[in-house]
């Protein structure tokens, strides 16, 4: 093992001292140092690279290149300077307590099913996982008591670099051929694997892990988990939601789920007699339009676009020969949602030729067109009259 590697010699450093060995420009104003030892982690392996500072100058990113690991800095530090690294420890715990996990979980779904993990990220709110076969919701709870069963068995995580005979000899997880010194972690009734990355010394630091969505993907699952401290976080965010729910609906936290389905029920029962309302309302309003084969220009108040589609329907059905126009806004908002719609003539090219002149934006069929104007009334008008004049109907 590279000994001046104390991510892996001493995972628990948080500051370390350092002699700068190379420093050369990188990109947009950074630069790439390369130190005599670090105890900051490249990324590799799914996980992402520590963060910190090297005497105070920030470490935005650190990766390892030809053999050496390069800790990208917003400021140069000259050859040979003593340093001394400070982690950001918060970051690489939260990585160490996920990267654990995950070998918990993906281990035990190995075990059980035979499946391979294809992916891993660690993301900045969740990880993720790929596995080829695919899981039901009730296995994957199965799984996630028994991944929590380990963690709470407190075993030791273990760290082994065998020789060439004993690896081949050795039934283990890996995602690829792997050359050279290979690094085993090994949590008794868990998982053995190659790995790179951090973990923690003991399975019952990782506090619990919770799986928090899965999906079918690419012919099996991504399964998103999280763990230790963030999972707490994760929780009493997703507390304080169903309290503030909860409030609202005047219900208690365990039955928010009927009194939301309850709540859609009614909504869904009033928007039915308001659509009934306004059909009625838009029949009045259109027996009321004389039927001609004049263009027809129609402004409302506060109608929502789907309403405004609803009345320019009506009113181009009604009168087969028209070509309508339905807008809904104000001159001090200073825009209008608008509907263009005829029975006979293609609106595609006077909502082009409307848009342009009036600051608008949407498209549609031949038979509608719908969007926006950044204009006054008088001005839609006067462009709407003009530019349909001009259809051959």
């Amino acid at each position: 093992m590279d000994k001046s590697r104390l991510y892996y010699q001493l995972p628990y450093v948080k500051s370390f001292m350092c002699t700068v060995e190379e420093c050369r420009p990188g990109k947009d104003g950074t630069w790439m140092v390369a130190l005599n030892q670090t105890g900051f982690y490249p990324e590799g392996g799914g996980q992402p690279s520590d963060t910190g500072t090297l005497d105070g100058v920030l470490v935005r990113y650190v990766c390892e290149k030809d053999g050496k690991v390069w800790h990208q800095v917003e400021a140069p530090l000259e050859p040979g300077r003593l340093a001394e690294g400070v982690i950001d420890w918060e970051r690489r715990y939260d990585h160490m307590q996920h990267h654990t996990g995950e070998h918990i979980l993906s281990g035990l779904i190995h075990r059980r099913y035979g499946y391979d993990n294809v992916g891993f990220h660690m993301g900045k709110d969740e990880v993720t996982i790929d596995f080829n076969g695919l899981l039901t919701m009730e296995q994957l709870e199965e799984l996630e008591d028994m991944a929590n069963g380990v963690i709470w068995d407190n075993v030791p995580v273990e760290e082994h670099f065998p020789t060439p005979q004993q690896l081949e000899a050795l039934d283990y997880r890996s995602k690829k051929e792997l050359t050279g010194q290979v690094r085993i972690i090994n949590i008794p009734g868990g998982d053995t694997c190659a790995c790179c990355g951090t973990h923690v010394t003991n399975t019952g630091e990782v506090g619990i892990i919770k799986v928090t969505g899965m999906i079918h993907y690419k012919g099996g699952v991504r399964i998103s988990i999280l763990c230790g401290r963030k999972a707490l976080l994760d929780y009493r965010r997703r507390v304080n939601v169903d309290t503030r729910i909860s409030n609202l609906l005047s219900a208690k936290p365990q039955a928010i789920g009927e009194a939301v389905e309850k709540l859609k029920a009614d909504g869904q029962e009033r928007e039915a007699v308001i659509g009934g309302l306004y059909q009625k309302l838009f029949a009045f309003k259109a027996a009321a339009c004389p039927e001609s084969g004049s263009p027809l220009v129609c402004f409302e108040e506060g109608l929502a676009p789907m309403r405004v589609r609803q009345l320019c329907t009506l009113l181009y059905e009604q009168n087969k020969g028209n070509v309508v126009l339905v807008c809904s806004g104000t001159d001090e908002a200073g825009e209008y949602a608008y509907a263009l719609g005829s029975a006979r003539a293609d609106m595609r090219p006077l909502s082009r030729a409307l848009n342009g002149c009036l600051a608008g934006r949407g498209g549609g069929s031949a038979l509608m067109t719908q969007g926006t104007f950044r204009a006054d009334a008088e001005s839609i008008r006067q462009a709407f009259l003009a530019e349909a004049g001009k259809l051959p109907i």
